[in-house]
């Protein structure tokens, strides 16, 4: 699948439906897939690299997954934190009807997938965790990252798993350059090519 498919509102392709089994908080779930989206086939390296590197988030609150492709992080964060509400936005309409297929599989009350316009601007975010989209280009990135990361929580932390090569540190730079004094940006560990970085916005 060529990678300009997954970032579109409305795929080319059937939307065909296809069973995937997968590990996630500890259980093998079987949840439901597609053509037309990011890493239909499983979870991919980065975001396994996000959820085994990143600490529980926070139990209750505003919780948001960037770009959710089928779920596996925004499920993940509903299957840690059941008292939550967690936030799941992408701009392709099959990753939004996936993710809500599949928190409905699971009995995950407590997500919401949408497109970014239909959550709320006034909503702040407790813990946010992303895989973001960096092949969509420098600029749609920063752009991205701009509209959600300051809708950090007092006291939240933003996780996002970046491959090195992919520019991970220069991202490191330009965010600690982009947000204002309120924000501290870490490297916060390195797995297998990819960094995890931390975003945290100050208490006060």
């Amino acid at each position: 699948m060529e990678s300009a498919h997954y970032f579109s509102a409305s795929p080319a392709g059937p939307f065909t439906r296809k069973p995937l089994a997968v590990e996630l908080a500890g259980e093998t779930r079987t949840l439901q897939t597609s053509g037309g989206i990011f890493s239909p086939d499983g979870i991919d390296k980065g975001t396994a690299v996000l959820l085994a590197e990143v600490p529980a988030p926070d139990p209750t609150g505003n919780l948001l997954d960037i770009g959710c492709g089928w779920g596996p992080i925004a499920l993940t964060l509903a299957l840690r934190a059941p008292h939550a509400k967690v936030y799941a936005v992408d701009v392709n309409e099959r990753c939004i009807t996936l993710t809500n297929e599949n928190a409905a599989l699971l009995g995950l009350g407590n997500v919401l997938a949408s497109t970014p316009d239909a959550v709320d601007p006034e909503l702040r975010f407790d813990t946010i965790w992303s895989n973001p989209p960096i092949r969509i280009g420098k600029d749609e990135l920063h752009s991205l990252l701009k509209m959600w990361l300051p809708r950090l929580a007092p006291g939240g932390s933003a996780w996002l798993v970046v491959q090195k090569n992919l520019g991970s540190d220069s991202l490191q730079r330009w965010l600690s350059t982009e947000l204002d004094a309120s924000f501290t940006v870490s490297r916060e560990s390195t797995s297998k090519s990819f960094r995890i970085l931390r975003v945290r916005k100050a208490s006060q």
